[in-house]
């Protein structure tokens, strides 16, 4: 076998096409490979398959996978031919994508990188490219894999907004709750989104009225996009983000008792917030030793923690009227602490009672959307952020979407150093 035929083996080429030059340029450590086409040959119209004679040709470069230490570039000229149905067409190449300056195989080893975590960033620097042409081969893997996706079954969603920026610049996250896969990301936290959102997901076969539930905050931008584009949903306030009210009003009181009482509170912020199943030995000690020396106090802090663990206890009845009639106690205790925090905060959980009983029937929650959400910003620390919303967006695909890519596989005969 002679190093032609070697070569139109590994790159998988059928005829007409045939290796026509090999050039190594040994300083450079770069492999040229001109590919062409006996005269006379015949290509298959694009449009209908039929064989058809060549009009002309333009020549093009793709950058190919590495041969051992060499960087390997695939010259050839692109045909054209004429159909008697459709005139003038260009045909499609085996070796890469329409309008596309890498070969198949090396995007495939572009979004098996992607897939493991690997920015485009550092991609790039791996294989030696720019890194905007990089994002341009992620993307429109992302592109095409989510026109394929199938969102025909899907019953439970939660939605929730990560910030893409320093300040108040964020893009909103929606999920399939039972099959744990992002759905939709789009720029933005008002109710619009959720308008693109009801747009995006009846592209993939889905209908507003299969949608059961929703888990979200107490967004109210969120709540009446909600009613306008899914009015058969039901609405769950996520407990995530009712514990943080609840938590907030914790932690106003202690700072306001910690200017009367600075030897017994300072330092104790995290005691009076963190759940005992989360707490080092140190800090159960520490909060035993505090509870101790104020067990005969009627410090309002020591009562709003009361009020915060029983509020969370609440959550762990399964019965739905069980589970309401104990919150309505709650909030009566609540209200009647004569703590103008918790007061507060119990007001706002009545203000949003349907969507906060709702929990005891759905049982969901954005658990998994908090967890996308430190995924999505670790992925933010590695890339030191990005120079747009797209490169989030797809980027928040990438890492959560499952999404279904269907590339050619990698040779192990080739591969880059």
């Amino acid at each position: 076998m002679n190093n032609q035929e070697l070569f139109k083996l590994a790159l998988g080429l059928e005829d007409p096409w045939q290796i026509a030059q090999i050039e190594f340029t040994g300083e450079e450590k770069i492999l040229h490979l001109t590919l062409d086409f006996p005269e006379g040959s015949q290509f298959p119209c694009p449009e209908c398959g039929e064989l058809c004679g060549v009009h002309d040709t333009k020549k093009r470069t793709w950058r190919h996978l590495n041969f051992f230490q060499y960087e390997t570039y695939l010259h050839a000229r692109q045909p054209r031919v004429k159909c008697s149905d459709h005139k003038v067409k260009t045909v499609t190449l085996p070796w890469s994508r329409p309008g596309a300056g890498f070969t198949l195989l090396f995007e495939a080893l572009v979004m098996a990188l992607a897939e493991n975590g690997m920015t485009p960033n550092a991609i790039a620097r791996v294989v030696g490219e720019h890194d905007t042409l990089i994002w341009r081969v992620v993307t429109h893997y992302v592109i095409e894999a989510r026109e394929r996706e199938d969102y025909s079954e899907v019953k439970a969603v939660g939605m929730d907004e990560t910030s893409k920026a320093k300040g108040h610049n964020y893009v909103s996250v929606f999920m399939d709750l039972d099959d744990r896969r992002v759905m939709f990301a789009t720029d933005g936290k008002d109710a619009k989104t959720v308008e693109a959102f009801k747009e995006d997901f009846e592209a993939h076969h889905g209908e507003a009225d299969q949608i059961e539930e929703f888990c979200l905050d107490m967004s109210k931008a969120f709540q009446s996009g909600i009613e306008a584009n899914f009015p058969e949903a039901h609405l769950t306030f996520d407990e995530y983000h009712l514990m943080k009210i609840i938590n907030k009003a914790v932690d106003d009181v202690r700072k306001e008792e910690t200017i009367l009482y600075p030897d017994l509170l300072k330092g104790t912020k995290y005691l009076w917030l963190t759940n005992e199943w989360n707490r080092t030995k140190k800090q159960e000690k520490k909060q035993a030793e505090i509870f101790q020396d104020l067990r005969g106090s009627k410090l309002k802090t020591v009562k709003a923690y009361h009020l915060r663990s029983v509020f969370q206890d609440v959550f762990s009845f399964e019965d739905p009227a069980e589970g309401e009639s104990l919150l309505k106690r709650w909030y009566f205790w609540a209200t009647h602490s004569r703590i103008e925090p918790m007061i507060r905060a119990a007001k706002t959980i009545k203000k949003h009672w349907d969507g906060v009983v709702r929990w005891f029937t759905s049982r969901i929650n954005n658990g998994l959307l908090e967890g996308m959400n430190s995924l999505i910003q670790a992925a933010k620390a590695r890339a030191r952020g990005y120079r747009n919303v797209k490169n989030l967006i797809t980027t928040i695909y990438l890492i959560g979407a499952k999404l279904d890519f269907q590339l050619p596989e990698v040779l192990p005969a080739t591969h880059t150093k």
